[in-house]
């Protein structure tokens, strides 16, 4: 009854939630949209159809509901091949017939009954937003970080208020009871998952934009996608991370980091204020003077101080001339010492030192095309990093100023929408008589060169929709006619694009905070986590880094690819992991302007200065 393909399919889940924003305008997956529980979005059901594959949950009343809500639209298959190239339609529909299958040979269907605790609970939220059955509690019991396993939890609660979690808090105070508050797909670190209650913020996503503040008021439920988005119809931007981790969580764990902290900062630099409910289910607001004080830092780690149930999050104005920029550099070195300049220059109000796998990954919408992409970047053309400016007219003339090649945002869209083309590499004899001794990259960076590559690689919708399945042809012919999607500050306001990080296997990112003025040293580090991850023969590559507090330090990721469900490559990543922390940690007793993400775990609500100063 289970179909290998579909189970296939569902055991590759990334948990990134990207089916629970619409980032494409598809629209929402509509039994999401309607009740609320992960179990209801795709991601749910691909955790679903795992479970009933390894037999880890029976049917139940509440699965052969959830299964007869699909009405197998095809939105979750537009929004997961984006992302991953997983087709999760085909899970989708095998959910469905594997219960109607069930249901038609009469066999068992469980009915969960409730307990005096689950009846507490639904006094305080009501009946349709807590629940015990299996068939929602398994998809809050697990994510693919490699240090975790899975932990089912009694309850699942979906509060509406600061009030209904103060409430439900106390309810489990008074019974004893674990409890974790999970944000929008799982954190994918192991902080959410509880054998006891799991409180799921999906239905607090309020917003309002004060806009003569420019400042924005938000509930626990609001993502990065949807903070980005009503922030720009005011002509405002936030700084936010992944696009559908949600905002407070993200403050929660580590601190909003992001390409545009060049600009805005990090830390406590995001927002004004944030309320609570502390862990004896009171509330209080951090301008509180008696509350927890959660600007300082505790360099050993800290326990979670509370549940964040609304955040002010500062917005920053944007300017109609606001473009990008991409500097192509054959060596880290250089690409480094430039971005450091942008910085201590205040040029620029995004800035990111990227690798090849970056952007290859990003501009490609099939694997197959990242990897010519990156062969392509690093080979024909000589350029293994690429420094990503957004700014306005001032930053990108001060830029041109200082004498280097340049791909702006023509020649990037021409990169995007002709790239089947231009990787297949034959129009690169023609300019080979013209290079030199140079990197063909400064050749293809000149305006004269534009005509020529224009005519060759015929830049359109069509071009690139050639490479993606034939029944996903039309949409993606749609998608890529919107100028959005060839436009880098579009791009990098929103981080569409780098969720494909996970394309190919789940992304385990080390990432930290790194003194920019010791390049030396950050190239060791880069290499020291190739070295073990290579040792380990687990695929890795470095991710990106951006300056912050005026080039003095730099935020550095470096990251690993694994198969989750692969055991052999989850124990070599556990060996990966502890090593790096040992490295990293041995780096941080001799060198100030180290600090590392575990390190910064739970305090993301620290003034910059409490850990980058110490």
């Amino acid at each position: 009854m289970i179909s290998k393909e579909a189970a296939a399919i569902a055991s590759q889940c990334r948990h990134y939630a990207m089916c629970k924003i619409d980032f494409l305008g598809t629209g929402l997956c509509p039994a999401g949209e309607a009740h609320h529980y992960v179990s209801y979005y795709p991601q749910g059901r691909m955790d679903l159809y795992y479970a009933l594959a390894h037999d880890l949950i029976p049917v139940t009343e509440e699965l052969v509901r959830i299964a007869h809500t699909c009405t197998l639209c095809g939105i979750c298959d537009r929004q997961c091949h984006f992302v991953t190239e997983l087709r999760p339609l085909k899970v989708m529909r095998a959910l469905k017939e594997y219960v109607d299958a069930h249901l038609k040979e009469n066999r068992p269907v469980v009915k969960v009954d409730g307990d005096e605790v689950l009846k507490r609970l639904r006094t305080v939220v009501g009946d349709d937003h807590a629940a015990n059955d299996p068939a929602i509690l398994v998809t809050y019991a697990d994510d693919p970080f490699p240090l975790t396993q899975m932990k089912m939890p009694r309850y699942v609660v979906l509060p509406g208020s600061q009030k209904e979690v103060s409430d439900i808090v106390k309810i489990c105070n008074q019974n004893n009871i674990d409890y974790a508050v999970r944000g929008n797909g799982s954190s994918v670190i192991g902080m959410v998952m509880s054998e006891g209650l799991v409180m799921d913020m999906n239905r607090m996503k309020e917003i309002t934009i004060d806009r003569s503040n420019w400042l924005a008021e938000i509930g626990p439920g609001v993502s990065a996608f949807a903070l980005q988005t009503e922030a720009g119809k005011h002509g405002l931007r936030a700084n936010t991370a992944e696009p559908s981790a949600l905002v407070c969580a993200n403050i929660m764990c580590s601190g909003i980091f992001s390409t545009f902290s060049n600009a805005y900062g990090t830390g406590a630099d995001n927002y004004t204020n944030a309320e609570f409910v502390g862990h004896d289910g009171e509330g209080f607001n951090l301008n509180d003077k008696n509350a927890p004080n959660l600007f300082a830092f505790e360099k050993n780690g800290a326990p979670l101080p509370g549940i964040c149930t609304r955040a002010f999050i500062r917005l920053h104005p944007t300017t109609p001339d606001e473009s990008g920029i991409l500097v192509p550099y054959s060596t880290f070195a250089e690409a480094a010492a430039f971005c450091r300049e942008l910085g201590a220059r205040r040029i620029g109000i995004s800035i990111a030192l990227l690798g090849t796998e970056y952007i290859s990954t990003f501009i490609s919408p099939t694997a197959e095309l990242a990897s010519k992409a990156k062969k392509f970047f690093n080979e024909t053309l000589g350029m293994p990093y690429g420094v990503l400016v957004i700014g306005d007219t001032y930053a990108r003339e001060a830029i041109k100023k200082m004498s280097v090649p340049i791909i702006d945002e023509r020649l990037f869209r021409l990169l995007v929408l002709g790239l089947p083309r231009l990787v297949a590499g034959e129009w690169s004899d023609l300019l080979e008589p013209l290079q030199g001794e140079e990197h063909l990259y400064k050749l293809f960076c000149k305006d004269e060169i534009y005509s020529l590559l224009e005519a060759v690689l015929t830049p359109s919708p069509q071009t690139i929709g050639d490479a993606v399945p034939g029944d996903l042809r039309d949409f993606y012919i749609q998608l890529y006619s919107r100028p959005g999607m060839t436009d880098l500050v579009w791009l990098n306001t929103t981080r569409i694009l780098s969720s494909r990080m996970g394309r190919f296997k789940h992304v385990v990112a080390s990432l930290g905070y790194v003194p920019l003025d010791n390049p030396d040293l950050i190239a060791a580090m880069i290499s020291q986590f190739k070295h073990i991850g290579d040792r380990y023969d687990i695929k890795n590559d470095y991710g990106f880094m951006t300056p912050v507090d005026l080039g003095k330090r730099a935020i550095l990721e470096y990251d690993y690819y694994i198969n989750h469900r692969d055991p052999s490559e989850i124990q070599r990543m556990q060996k990966i992991l502890a090593e790096t922390a040992g490295m990293v940690g041995a780096l941080q007793q001799k060198t100030k302007g180290i600090q590392w993400i575990n390190t910064i775990l739970n305090q993301g609500f620290s003034r910059k200065e409490s850990f980058l100063y110490m």
